[in-house]
């Protein structure tokens, strides 16, 4: 199994960096192969709406030259993509948002290109938020959901936990213990 980690904090040591610090450690135990991303050390524009990309056959097709064609080359070779993100405005990151608004090109549905490079593919979310996790995450795991049955994707669910005490929240047994059940979780879930 391929997985693609993509962490969308904007801070290199805040929550969502400690929350995926055990899931990653369980991942890591198994034979799965992790590509892991922190978006906030790449160059990743946001998408222009040009719809370039879905004149572009057999690739992805955007023309802007940033570190997404290496994103996108990396999601369509993975089983599975993690989007961690801190929940801020009831919403995913700036960082994440822009990868995901750029999923355009991996499905062909709107011009003369034809083809989808995510159908199939599993998706799911790990959130550190500061509100209740269904008050805090709901609109953002609806935005996932309702993208992975756009293009054909398989939302595998969410782990999140929430900020009552900085750091030391996503340090407690609990949050680790559930970092990891969720990233066996995901290792043994069939496709």
């Amino acid at each position: 199994m391929r997985i693609c980690i993509l962490n969308g904090s904007p801070r290199l040591h805040g929550n969502t960096t400690e929350l995926l610090k055990p899931f990653v450690e369980e991942l890591q135990k198994s034979d799965a192969h992790l590509d892991h991303y922190t978006l906030v050390q790449m160059n990743v524009a946001s998408c222009k709406g040009c719809y370039h990309c879905q004149d572009v056959s057999g690739e992805y097709g955007c023309y802007q030259k940033d570190d997404m064609h290496q994103i996108a080359k990396t999601i369509m070779e993975s089983d599975l993509i993690v989007l961690a993100t801190p929940i801020y405005i009831w919403y995913c990151t700036p960082e994440l948002k822009c990868v995901l608004d750029r999923f355009y090109g991996l499905a062909k549905y709107y011009r003369s290109a034809t083809g989808n490079f995510v159908e199939g593919k599993r998706v799911a979310i790990l959130a550190t938020h500061g509100y209740d996790a269904a008050y805090a995450a709901d609109p953002f795991v609806i935005g996932i959901q309702r993208m992975c049955e756009h293009y054909r994707m398989r939302y595998d669910g969410m782990y999140s936990v929430r900020d009552v005490d900085d750091l030391k929240s996503f340090q407690t047994k609990q949050a680790i213990s559930g970092a990891k059940e969720f990233a066996q979780y995901l290792l043994n879930k069939k496709s």
